[in-house]
């Protein structure tokens, strides 16, 4: 699941932070980089088992709905909902149980009422009525309700976003990027693979761990270099001017041209001008652009960088 996005926008962030906290310890640095990436690996569990959590509040609700049926001897309420396919598989995932036990984390105890919010907004959707009322009974429909009802009422949910920012300083910042990682799992749920259907793993492959560790210490041991660089190519401008935050992500993206001989020059500078859309001023991804592109062209020149450049980059609007 942490891929090398992710990878990306935490190395920035971090390596903002070494700058700005006084101890500058590398070894230290690192740690707090791997732990913030096993952070969004949590947070990508813990919005899994949110489902499972929604879908208790609604087994609660209708039992009590159950009760009065019975008690006034009116029609049985549909258990569509509460018994949907999908959850159910989900709420028997060995890999979810798993997590949930090793973290003790449970949306039924620790946040009720925000379960009872939700649930009544998932009831008042017409997605939710849709489904209800669709003579569609099949696994396929089940699980593209939870697509839909995700992407809709909890991908965008400034409730959900205040609570977790409550409970980790991380998850505010990774919310938008682990939303696309649990509807990928969503989508890829098999209803033969029962409760062994697995979630997505930590990282995509050790490589990728690796490339977080390398990326980051790059950065940092290599400053002086790298800035040397961005100072040469600075010509019409007072590189001492540069937003602190530009200047972080071209160190970076020189990092990772320097020290990833698989990876493109253009895949690079690309990645980190929309990292610079995010983070800095408006004027910065066209001014990191033509930075890149002319230290990139500098390196290849001069035979420090022995990699192909296949055109001028063009930033998107």
């Amino acid at each position: 699941m942490i891929n090398r996005e992710l990878i990306r926008i935490k190395t920035v962030q971090l390596t903002y932070a070494y700058y700005q906290n006084g101890s500058k310890n590398i070894d230290t640095a690192e740690k707090e980089l791997l732990f913030s990436l096993s952070k969004a690996y949590d947070l990508y569990n813990y919005l899994l088992a949110l489902i499972v959590g929604i879908t208790h509040e609604s087994r609660r609700h209708l039992e009590v709905a159950q009760a009065r049926a019975q008690r006034e001897g009116t029609e049985m309420p549909s258990q569509k909902f509460a018994y949907n396919r999908f959850a159910l598989q989900l709420e028997g995932n060995h890999m979810l149980n798993e997590f949930l036990e090793s973290q003790k984390k449970n949306w039924d105890q620790e946040q009720p009422e925000f379960l009872k919010k939700i649930y009544t907004q998932i009831t008042e959707s017409q997605i939710y009525k849709d489904y209800m009322t669709s003579s569609d009974d099949s696994y396929d429909a089940d699980r593209e309700l939870w697509r839909k009802l995700y992407r809709t009422l909890i991908q965008n949910n400034a409730d959900l976003d205040a609570l977790l920012e409550e409970q980790s300083l991380y998850w505010n910042d990774d919310k938008d990027v682990v939303d696309t990682f649990v509807i990928k799992t969503i989508k890829r749920f098999d209803e033969k693979n029962q409760s062994h259907q697995e979630l997505l793993p930590e990282y995509d492959s050790e490589e990728d761990k690796e490339y977080a560790r390398k990326l980051f210490r790059a950065t940092i041991m290599n400053a002086d270099q790298y800035q040397r660089y961005m100072s040469e190519a600075s010509r019409n401008w007072d590189f001492d001017r540069l937003a602190y935050m530009d200047i972080i992500i071209m160190q970076i993206a020189i990092a990772e041209m320097m020290t990833f001989p698989s990876i493109p020059i253009n895949v690079t500078i690309n990645e980190y001008v929309e990292m610079a859309k995010l983070y800095s001023t408006p004027r910065s991804a066209g001014y990191i652009n033509g930075m890149l592109d002319a230290i990139a062209h500098h390196l290849v020149r001069s035979g420090q960088l022995l990699k192909h450049i296949e055109k001028k980059n063009n930033v998107k609007d």
